[in-house]
């Protein structure tokens, strides 16, 4: 599938996550949904000071962290896949 392809598709996925209730899904669906979309959109996760964060910042860029070796467009792949299957129960 070409790069657009996967891009249009991913965007497609945003929109449909904004219409799904954050507060219907369990914590840890929202925080892979978090790590897959920021790795997405970001990439890496850079070093961050985990001292200035609250504990749900901590918890939030953990999920990110444990994803970090996968590439951009895996965590797109990986961010449709989640979103879908959300969106289909």
């Amino acid at each position: 599938m070409s790069e657009k392809d996967l891009d249009t598709r991913f965007q497609e996925a945003i929109q449909l996550a904004l219409t799904i209730p954050q507060s219907s899904l369990p914590q840890d669906v929202q925080l892979r949904c978090y790590a897959y979309y920021k790795q997405a959109t970001f990439g890496t996760l850079g070093s961050v000071n985990y001292s200035n964060l609250d504990v749900r910042d901590a918890f939030k860029n953990n999920a990110w962290l444990q994803i970090s070796h996968i590439s951009v467009e895996e965590a797109k792949e990986c961010y449709i896949d989640i979103i879908n299957q959300i969106s289909n129960k």
